[in-house]
């Protein structure tokens, strides 16, 4: 019996292609609730039955944005069963990334941290 060689990285280049493309897509939604998202990236299970979609929000309800684009999931799996050269499009799952949120407060508590000890050492 002959073993399916695995193709390297093929899932980092499955995630980096739906990343493309799911961003593509998204310019073709009509939602309101959809503001200016950018997606930051997606995570693809071994099986390519799921991918964990993460996005940043410029401007809008997080709640309602991720709400709208899990709603928007099924067409936009869909699109890509067009566009993907793949036997399984994996479910798409939508969570916001709060990871620039983080980044930011970070740099702000290090800029607050940094002021007060420019004043303590006068």
């Amino acid at each position: 019996m002959r073993h399916k060689r695995s193709i390297p990285n093929r899932g980092f280049r499955v995630a980096d292609q739906i990343q493309r493309d799911v961003a593509v897509l998204l310019r073709e939604l009509k939602d309101p609730r959809i503001g200016m998202v950018t997606i930051n990236a997606v995570e693809v299970t071994p099986d390519y039955a799921h991918a964990k979609i993460f996005f940043s929000l410029l401007s809008g309800d997080v709640a309602e944005c991720e709400l709208a684009l899990n709603e928007a999931a099924g067409f936009l799996r869909n699109s890509l069963f067009k566009k993907l050269q793949i036997h399984t499009v994996p479910t798409l799952h939508f969570h916001f990334d709060r990871t620039t949120e983080r980044a930011a407060d970070l740099s702000a508590l290090i800029a607050k941290a940094n002021a007060t000890r420019a004043k303590d050492d006068e």
